[in-house]
């Protein structure tokens, strides 16, 4: 009270006085109706901004647990990743490896093949070259009988056929009495 009076005794430099009778300035009214109007609208704001307050703590709790979940989710998938990119590296290795054993076993094949193949062209030249052999000798003998045939035709006469068989009728009856 005494600030009020106060108050309603200084007069300010524009000339504005405070008028201390509260119902003709209607202060009284005014007061009220501010203290009304604060009372109803601190309830109603109050609650709509708890409600607000509440949703927003709500969303933001949301939001984190979201957010945890996301990176275990990503702390999983980096393991995975991990994971998955030690398998792709054994993976490799060992086709690395199977490439150099298949690679070393073609290798080794190819060898064996030329060693087969030399040694079977060997054993086919050889063979070509005992048939030629046979197919010479053969002919040789053929060239040989044919001239001594025609040697002992031309140099035989029918008395000597006549005693060469009459020779071997003799023999054949002593091999034949023993």
């Amino acid at each position: 009270m005494y600030i009020l009076n106060l108050i309603s005794q200084q007069t300010l430099n524009t000339g504005i006085s405070f008028n201390s009778n509260f119902l003709e300035a209607n202060v009284l009214n005014i007061v009220l109706l501010l203290s009304g109007l604060i009372y109803v609208l601190k309830q109603f704001l109050g609650s709509i901004l708890s409600l607000r307050q509440e949703k927003i703590l709500f969303a933001i709790n949301e939001s984190e647990e979201r957010l945890k979940q996301a990176n275990a989710r990503l702390n999983e998938a980096e393991k995975q990743l991990v994971q998955t990119q030690i398998v792709i590296d054994q993976i490799i290795k060992e086709a690395q490896i199977t490439a150099k054993k298949v690679r070393q076993s073609i290798l080794e094949q190819g060898k064996c093949d030329i060693e087969r193949l030399t040694l079977s062209s060997k054993v086919s030249i050889k063979y070509a070259e005992n048939q030629v052999k046979d197919q010479i000798q053969q002919q040789i003998i053929s060239l040989a009988i044919t001239k001594v045939t025609m040697k002992l035709q031309n140099q035989m006469t029918l008395a000597m056929q006549v005693k060469i068989i009459d020779n071997n009728i003799i023999k054949l009856k002593g091999d034949i009495i023993i």
